[in-house]
C-alpha cells in the first residue's frame, strides 16, 4: 500500500496495536519515547529495527525487559547505520538460499543525535553511499542526554550544556546546530525528510514513505528533552510545535533531490506573519536562561538570524523564495 493511498487518522493509528508498548523508564515528558511508540505505527509488515546506544535503548531495554514488539538489536554508539546495512545484506542471502519467505522486511535504525551527528555519521555516510534499503531516524534532542546532557553536533548555538556551561566565560554552545538532514541530501540519496512530534500524521507518514522507498532513506525528528533541556515536562509536544512555528525546526522532504515544504511550515511560508520570534522558544527551557541577562542577551539576535538565514535558504530550495 503506497503512503499517498494509506490515510492515516487517530482512529486508524489507535486501532493499530502498538509496536512500542509502555513499561519503559523514560523520564516524564519525554519526547522521544512518544517518538518511538509514532514510528512503529508506521509500519507495514515484518520489520527489525537496530538502535545505537542511548537514552531510549536503555530506558526501553533493560534486561530482561523489553518495550519492543518486533525484532530488536542494540549496537554500539557508533554502528547503528553499518549494523542495518549487515541486516539488510543477509536478509537479501537468506531470501536468495530460499531460507526466509519471498516477502520484504522493512530495516528500520534509530540513533540519537551523538549517534549520528558526530560518533556515528561515519557508518550512516558509508551506508547511505552503498545504497542499502533502509530507513535511518534520528530522534535529537540535542545533546548527549544518556551520559550527562554533554554538547554534540546537534547542540544549538547558546544552549548551556556540562560541556558547553554557560558562565563568565562563554555563553553556552559557541556553534550552531549542524544542517545534518541537509548533510544527508548531498549524499544523493531518494529520500529524506525532517518531523515533529506534534505534527504526529505528518510524522507517520514520512516514515511509512522512508520504509517504501527503494534505498536508503533519512528522516531527522525532533525529540525535546526536559532533563536536558531544563523545560516543563508537560510542555515538550508543545515545544515541538514551537521549534516549528519560530522556524528553528521547519518541516520539509527532499525527494530524489527535490525539496519541499510540509504542510505545517508551508502555512508559515504563505503567511509570514505567523512566523514566531525565536525569543519565544528559548524563554521556555532553562538551558538558555543566560540568554536573557544583559550579559548575553545580544546572543537571542545572532540566534534569530542564524534561524532567518536557514529558513530563506530553505524557501529557495523549495522554490519559493
Amino acid at each position: 500500500m503506497q503512503s499517498e493511498e494509506w490515510k492515516f487518522t487517530a482512529k486508524d493509528i489507535a486501532e493499530k496495536p502498538d509496536l512500542f508498548m509502555s513499561g519503559h523508564r523514560a523520564c516524564a515528558g519525554c519526547a522521544p519515547a512518544a517518538v518511538m511508540r509514532l514510528i512503529l505505527k508506521a509500519t507495514r509488515g515484518p520489520t527489525i529495527v537496530t538502535m545505537a546506544t542511548g537514552c531510549m535503548e536503555v530506558v526501553s531495554t533493560i534486561y530482561p525487559y523489553t518495550s519492543w514488539a518486533v525484532p530488536w538489536l542494540h549496537t554500539a554508539f557508533e554502528n547503528a547505520a553499518a549494523n542495518a546495512s549487515g541486516i539488510e545484506a543477509a536478509i537479501k542471502v537468506l531470501r536468495k538460499k530460499g531460507r526466509i519467505k519471498d516477502e520484504h522486511v522493512d530495516v528500520i535504525a534509530i540513533a540519537g543525535d551523538g549517534g549520528t551527528y558526530d560518533i556515528g555519521i561515519q557508518a550512516l555516510s558509508g551506508a547511505v553511499e552503498r545504497g542499502h534499503d533502509f530507513l535511518f531516524v534520528l530522534y535529537d534532542n540535542e545533546a548527549y542526554m544518556n551520559t550527562g546532557i554533554q554538547r554534540s553536533g546537534g547542540t544549538p548555538l547558546g544552549a548551556s550544556t556540562t560541556t558547553s556551561p554557560a558562565g563568565e566565560v562563554i555563553p553556552g554552545k559557541l556553534e550552531p546546530k549542524k544542517p545534518i538532514a541537509d548533510i544527508m541530501v548531498a549524499h544523493e540519496i531518494p529520500y529524506v525528510a525532517t518531523a515533529s512530534p506534534y505534527y504526529w500524521r505528518d510524522l507517520i507518514i514520512k516514515v511509512r514513505k522512508g520504509l517504501e522507498v527503494e534505498g536508503p532513506a533519512f528522516l531527522h525528528v525532533f525529540a525535546p528533552c526536559p532533563r536536558g533541556w531544563r523545560s516543563d515536562p508537560s510542555k515538550s509536544i508543545e515545544l515541538s510545535r514551537l521549534a516549528v512555528e519560530t522556524c528553528v525546526f521547519p518541516l520539509w522532504e527532499c525527494i530524489n533531490g527535490e525539496y519541499q515544504l510540509s504542510a505545517p511550515s508551508k502555512v508559515i511560508a504563505m503567511a509570514p506573519q505567523k512566523k514566531k520570534p525565536v525569543k519565544e522558544y528559548l524563554a521556555v527551557q532553562g538551558r538558555f536562561r543566560h540568554l536573557f541577562t544583559p550579559k548575553y542577551e545580544k546572543l537571542i539576535d545572532e540566534i534569530q538570524r542564524i534561524t532567518d538565514m536557514r529558513w530563506q535558504k530553505l524557501l529557495k530550495k523549495c522554490g519559493i523564495a
